[in-house]
Formats: structure tokens, sequence, C-alpha cells
């Protein structure tokens, strides 16, 4: 069972990763990313809503406690998902996916300033270890550089700022339900949200476009099939077992941004990637009560 979970574990993290360069297909064709993002979590919807009615035991959706911060959770996944799909359209799925990969340096400035979690000089390096890896693959001393932005550098951190809020909302969710309720009312959420910027004729134009295949395996993959893989999967992975498997994410999407949407990363941008990939994996797993990069803390 064990080693099922940690396949579980790894499958959502490769789902996750492909789901960047499907996006990055989908928006090369002229898709808009709040509509990309919008299908993402719909098609997501249906499957924790089919989750959630199979295993309705101890939903929790009676408790007001669940709700608010369920709801919490789903602007953090909105803010994530569309914040993920703009940075990817403003430079490249391997900096998008890498700046999103330092969702848990949020989390831990975050529970610095909370008290609730006890700073250290280790920690504060590790810190400004990432931020160091974040200069060398965005190039921000010179923008432009690799076609990457300032919109796509502000839109990637903000989408791991964005997925460290799904966290925290997750996490205080959880004990107050079941993990299937609190995901059909994160990406409910979403829905809501991502509908008002979203091109309203594209929405609608999906249903019969050609790309419709692109738009459901991005659903199935990026949102539906993996976040049920992934929490199943934790249930029996060691934390730092899952940050380890979590490393699987980036190196997917970046595998896929270079070989399939030839994009182009030079010497330094490498380096600056795997240095926030390592300190930030690193991080979690010496870290007790860090989240994983892509860990949905349930408790």
């Amino acid at each position: 069972m064990i080693r099922a979970s940690t396949v579980f574990v790894a499958l959502a993290a490769l789902f996750w990763g492909l789901s960047g360069g499907i996006g990055g297909i989908l928006m090369a064709d002229g898709w808009d990313a709040f509509v990309v993002s919008f299908y993402r979590g719909a098609i997501g919807l249906v499957f924790v809503i089919v989750w959630l009615a199979l295993r309705p035991r101890n939903s929790g959706l009676a408790n007001l406690r669940l709700w608010f911060w369920s709801l919490i959770a789903g602007l953090g996944v909105a803010g994530n998902f569309a914040f993920y799909f703009v940075s990817i359209a403003e430079g490249s799925v391997a900096v998008a996916v890498t700046l999103m990969y330092c969702a848990p340096v949020f989390v831990y400035l975050a529970s610095f300033a909370l008290k609730l979690e006890k700073s250290t000089p280790l920690k504060w390096a590790a810190i400004a270890m990432v931020m160091c890896g974040i200069v060398l693959l965005t190039g921000i001393y010179d923008i432009g550089v690799g076609g990457i932005t300032t919109i796509g550098i502000g839109a990637g951190l903000l989408s791991g700022l964005s997925y460290a809020v799904f966290i925290f909302g997750f996490k205080y969710a959880a004990p107050y339900g079941s993990p299937q309720a609190i995901l059909v009312i994160a990406f409910a959420t979403l829905i809501i949200i991502l509908i008002w910027p979203g091109d309203t004729d594209q929405i609608l134009a999906v249903l019969s476009t050609p790309s419709w295949p692109l738009f459901a395996a991005l659903g199935v993959f990026g949102a539906g099939l993996s976040f049920i893989l992934y929490i199943v999967g934790l249930k029996h992975t060691a934390p730092a077992v899952a940050s380890i498997v979590a490393m699987v994410e980036p190196v997917t999407a970046s595998l896929f941004g270079v070989f399939v949407l030839n994009e182009i990363l030079v010497g330094l941008q490498i380096f600056g990637m795997g240095l926030i990939v390592i300190t930030v994996t690193t991080l979690s797993v010496y870290t007790k009560g860090a989240p994983p990069p892509a860990k949905l803390t349930t408790g």
C-alpha cells in the first residue's frame, strides 16, 4: 500500500506537470489564460463531485467553518490556476512552474508573520537561496531575456502566493470535513471567480472547438484525477517522500516546455531552477510542519 501511495503521489505530480504544457499549447493557439484556467477547474469540479457522491460520509457540509475555509481555499486555487497560465503566456512553462514551486517560501513567510512557525537562520538562508534562484531563473536584472516579461514574473510569483493561500485554507478546513467536500466548494468558488475575467465567447466556443480533447485532458490530469490521486496517496506517504516525489512536477513541466513547445533555457536559468527546486524540497523534507511543494496538508 505504501508503494502504491507513492506511485499515486508521483502520478499526481506528473499530471500537474503535464497540465502546464497542455495549457501552453492551448494558449499558443489563441485561447485566453482565464478560459483555460476556468475549464481546468470546471472539469476538476465534476470529478470531486463524483468523489463526494461516492463517499459522502463525514462531509462536514453543514459546518459553516468548513465553508469559510474552503472558500479561502477556492480563492487560492483560482489565483493559482489563473496566474500560472498568465505566467506561461507571458514567459515560459519552465519559468512559470518553478516560480509556482516557491509556494512553501510564502507559507514560511506568512507563518513567521503570524508566529505559527519559528524563524531560524537556516530557514532565512534557504529563503535567500530561493530568491537568488529566482533572480537567475527569470533574469530579472535584464528583463526581456528569453521572452520573459515583468508580467510573467509577477504572475508566476502570485501563482505561488495563491497556492500558499490554498494550502492554508485547505489545512484549516480539514478538521471540519472531508477532502472531497473541501475541493467541491473550492472548485465551485474557482468557477464563480474565473467566469468574470474570462472571455465569454471563448468559454462558449470551447464546447464546439476541435481543441476540446486538450481542454478535457487539462481538466482530467490538471485538476480532477490528480487532486484525488494526491490526497489518497498522502494517506500512506511520508511527508519527506512526498516532498521529493513532488519534484516530478517542475521537471516534467520544464521538459515539456523545452522539447514540445521549443522553449529555450540558458545555463544561468537552469542553475537558478535547480537552486530553487533543491532548496525548496530540502526545506520541506527537513522541517517539521512544512508542506511539500505540492502537498495538500490535511491536518
